[in-house]
């Protein structure tokens, strides 16, 4: 009854561990994009010179447009990682039935690097040998370094990073659907949007363990660079 309460702790630290990081990294991608890419082109428009309403127009069509393209991505890339690891896992389950002998070696190498002397890690080999699905779950864990997906990750992750991009994405929009004249509304959503960066920024380097503020000046430095560049650019082109 003990040891059942125990993995039953384990299992779900460790579930929340992974699942918790996850989330957090399709969060940062999501924001960090929608808050930069919209921004930029709000900012590209009103160096060109256009209306607050076209600006608008623009921006939200592209938030949609980025949302669908970043969710889609995030859904691709994850279903890929199940499909690696579902080749990966038919590959070592024809290893251990074809060459056990070599794949119980490999077992032996791996706890060795560990300090584990032959006389300690000998039971363990042969104790794995009489369990092929452990055998094979260690095998994949410990040769390849690989985990076994979670079978929602895939729509998780599109739709974590979809909605994520469409929250940061309407940030820098704000001040245009208020303020009718784009000169007066982008000096706003520069203000609010380096405003949202310095947050996003900090709260990215508080969950990944980076110093928060070099974490929120750089994510700011990058999106008033990528505004810059856009109204610099609009401004050259309708000049010239």
């Amino acid at each position: 009854m003990a040891h059942e309460s125990e993995k039953s702790l384990l299992d779900q630290h460790k579930e929340k561990h992974f699942t918790a990081g996850e989330i957090v990294r399709d969060i940062i991608i999501g924001v960090s994009d929608g808050l930069t890419v919209p921004f930029a082109l709000a900012a590209g428009l009103s160096g060109a010179n256009a209306s607050s309403s076209i600006i608008l127009t623009a921006g939200i069509a592209e938030v949609a447009a980025g949302a669908i393209s970043m969710g889609l991505g995030g859904y691709l890339a994850a279903k890929s990682e199940a499909d690696h690891y579902m080749r990966e896992l038919k590959r070592e389950e024809e290893e251990i039935i074809s060459v056990p002998d070599t794949e119980a070696a490999e077992i032996a190498e791996i706890l060795s690097q560990y300090g584990i002397q032959p006389h300690e890690y000998g039971p363990v080999v042969n104790a794995l040998r009489k369990n092929p699905p452990a055998w094979l779950d260690f095998m994949m864990k410990f040769e390849l370094g690989l985990e076994k997906p979670d079978p929602r990750r895939a729509l998780q992750s599109a739709f974590t990073i979809a909605i994520a991009y469409i929250l940061g994405g309407l940030v820098p929009l704000i001040p245009y659907m208020f303020i009718p004249i784009a000169r007066k509304a982008v000096v706003a959503s520069v203000l609010v949007t380096l405003l949202a960066l310095l947050i996003f920024g900090y709260a990215k380097g508080h969950f990944t363990g980076n110093k928060p503020f070099r974490s929120a000046f750089q994510t700011a430095l990058i999106g008033a660079v990528a505004s810059a560049a856009a109204f610099g650019l609009a401004k050259a082109v309708q000049g010239g």
